[in-house]
């Protein structure tokens, strides 16, 4: 157990964590480097609207890259683990660069269209940062579940953080400096963030290699629960995108569009305390049956803007309604993200989190496309049921999965004949 300057055990397990050598220097690099991830696609948004008049073209672009990142980073997630974290995230990340600096001149000299969805798309080979961090975790508290859990939750937190921070930023820098600014100094932050993790060699996870078993005995998907634990990812990912969607809608309609992201934030606040509060708890029972009881209390929260909207149509109650919400959504994503890693084979572990990345940010696509149909055809207050459905969808695929592996715990193996019957 770490212990402090007196010679004293560390009560605080985030204390715990961070005494553990070179612990805070690759958390700092991370940080730096996933603050960028809510930055990149708001400050193409801004640029490209911008520049080419069109919301339309810098929605087809973003999408573009977010369909090229589900197809590429499972497979630099993959050479990660075989190769090691530090020669493949800085080469994947440099190449990543040069697609948004390409982005960036293209739209500044009005190159043609075409070109703004090709310079997007090679954006999609940035590395899992969030997904190497807690690879490290894994490593470095390798048999201590406790410690696992409060690394787990800190990294959830930061994400939350992150994403809440990002998109002020990126529209911050846009509009007091110039349109390109969010993308230019996001691609600068990426860079010395990733640059100051992977330097961190002594708390780098050890490479794989090749595997000696097939590839396809040896993939995260083969794995059992894996599949039905991506689709619940998936119908997450769908809460997410809709409530993104359908609060903006809302604070368009009450005449307010510009609080829209203040009041998404308090989304991100809540997520970010409850997950640091989980962190510091002793987890109690088995590991599916508290991701169960996570998600029936997002499912249940999830209702709460909906009520807000319906019985009061103020955004001030939306607005505490979605504090509220936001406090079920780390510990689901925690105890989520727990079970991709236990049910990963170990030398796939980065891959396999980014899987469950992969998914999450699917289903925010879907979400996104959901929620803006639902506005559009049923008006704003009904379109906060698609989160409300779509957390349930995830209970319901967790629900039927657990059952499934109990009821095969249970059953007893079959007794074999004797030879001499």
């Amino acid at each position: 157990m770490p212990r402090d300057t007196s010679g004293r055990p560390l009560r605080n397990p985030y204390a715990r964590l961070f005494a553990i050598p070179g612990a805070t220097a690759f958390t700092v690099g991370n940080l730096i480097a996933r603050l960028p991830m809510g930055m990149f696609s708001v400050s193409a948004v801004i640029m490209i609207s911008g520049a080419r008049g069109s919301y339309a073209l810098a929605g087809a672009v973003t999408a573009t890259g977010l369909a090229a990142t589900a197809v590429v980073a499972p497979w630099t997630a993959r050479l990660v683990d075989r190769h090691g974290q530090a020669r493949v995230a800085v080469p994947a990340t440099a190449f990543a660069a040069l697609g948004s600096l390409s982005l960036l001149l293209c739209v500044r000299y009005g190159a043609p269209d075409w070109t703004l969805f090709a310079s997007y798309a090679a954006t999609a080979t940035t590395p899992n940062t969030g997904g190497m961090s807690r690879a490290r975790w894994a490593h470095l508290l390798k048999g201590d579940d406790q410690a696992v859990h409060t690394a787990n939750c800190f990294e959830q937190a930061a994400d939350e953080l992150c994403f809440m921070l990002g998109p002020v930023l990126a529209a911050f820098l846009c509009g007091a400096l110039f349109p390109q600014a969010g993308t230019l100094i996001g691609v600068v932050l990426l860079l010395t963030g990733v640059l100051v993790f992977a330097a961190q060699r002594a708390t780098e996870p050890p490479p794989h290699g090749r595997t000696h078993t097939s590839s396809k005995a040896a993939s995260p998907l083969r794995a059992r629960g894996m599949p039905a634990l991506l689709v619940a990812f998936l119908a997450t990912g769908a809460v997410f995108g809709s409530l993104e969607v359908v609060t903006i809608a809302f604070a368009d309609a009450q005449g307010h569009k510009s609080a829209a992201g203040a009041v998404l934030a308090l989304q991100a606040a809540g997520s970010c305390a409850a997950g640091l509060v989980y962190g510091a708890a002793k987890p109690r029972g088995p590991l599916v049956r508290r991701h169960l009881l996570c998600g029936a209390a997002m499912a249940v929260l999830m209702t709460l803007p909906l009520l807000a909207v319906t019985v009061t149509d103020s955004l001030i109650a939306l607005s505490g309604a979605l504090l509220v919400a936001g406090m079920a959504t780390a510990p689901t994503m925690v105890t989520g993200m727990t079970l991709v890693q236990r049910r990963t084979p170990e030398d796939r572990l980065n891959e396999g989190m980014t899987l469950a990345v992969t998914g999450l940010l699917g289903g925010i696509a879907c979400g996104a496309a959901g929620g803006g149909w639902a506005v559009e055809h049923l008006g704003t207050a009904a379109g906060y049921g698609v989160p409300v459905a779509a957390a349930c969808c995830a209970l319901l695929v967790n629900s039927v999965q657990a059952c499934a592996t109990r009821t095969r715990a249970r059953r007893p193996a079959r007794p074999r004949a004797s030879s001499g019957v």
